[in-house]
């Protein structure tokens, strides 16, 4: 079996889909897949762009195909700090300003934050030094004893639901690290909750205040690292919340 056989069988596993339901997606003959995911036909630059597409696969991922495969990567990756995301960084900051008095903040594929607006900081004191020193992971600093779970009145609930997000997130782009984060995470004392919870979102009720969170992404990015940032925002899910964040940044 060729490399980017057996690469493209995993995420045909991974995605739960046949050969069969696969080459009806993409427009290929079921026989012709065979052939590829076990090295008896080489696929062209195209085809493997079209099957990664078909099971949506990250930028990341099919710039890994397209080597296994033989090719140059379609897909950049730029440096955070490099001049070509300047611009784009740079709005991703006005978005985070623009949510204040509300927090918000700038995180990679691995939860590593790489921005935050001034709601945030309020949300941190007390943790453990050794938790806020870059790179900051926002999951470990979250659920960790020594972070933010001490404060989280909902701890058991708010772990299942980070959790199983980030069980999500390490099953859909095949991320060891990810798993490693969940692993991690998972042995932190806190319990969970296999109930449904009640009312509309999971919320966050963190001392006296109550959010809801909100995943931004960038809709058609042609970069890897841009690919894999998000802005997670958080939203007051009351009225006394959000007046306590308004006096607070009044201070």
């Amino acid at each position: 079996m060729s490399d980017v056989g057996q690469l493209l069988r995993e995420w045909r596993t991974t995605r739960r889909l046949s050969q069969l339901e696969l080459s009806a997606r993409a427009g290929v003959s079921a026989r012709h897949l065979s052939f590829v995911e076990t090295g008896r036909s080489r696929p062209t630059r195209e085809m493997i762009l079209r099957l990664a597409a078909r099971l949506d696969v990250p930028l990341r991922g099919q710039n890994e195909l397209l080597l296994a495969g033989g090719y140059a990567p379609a897909w950049g990756e730029s440096a955070l700090d490099g001049p070509r995301l300047a611009a784009v960084l740079s709005s991703l900051r006005d978005v985070q300003a623009g949510h204040e008095p509300y927090p918000a903040l700038l995180v990679d594929r691995h939860w590593t934050m790489i921005d935050a607006n001034a709601a945030v900081a309020p949300l941190t004191e007390g943790c453990a030094a050794w938790l806020l020193e870059p790179p900051v992971n926002v999951l470990r600093l979250s659920l960790h004893p020594e972070g933010m779970a001490p404060r989280i009145r909902n701890l058991a609930e708010w772990r299942t639901h980070v959790l199983h997000r980030l069980d999500d997130q390490a099953a859909h782009t095949a991320d060891p690290r990810l798993r490693e984060l969940h692993a991690e995470l998972a042995g932190y004392p806190g319990g969970e909750t296999g109930e449904r919870p009640a009312g509309l979102v999971v919320p966050l009720r963190y001392d006296d205040l109550s959010f809801f969170s909100i995943t931004s992404v960038l809709g058609t990015p042609l970069d890897v690292t841009l690919d894999e940032l998000a802005i997670e925002s958080f939203l007051p899910a009351d009225a006394t919340t959000a007046a306590a964040l308004a006096r607070q940044s009044q201070r």
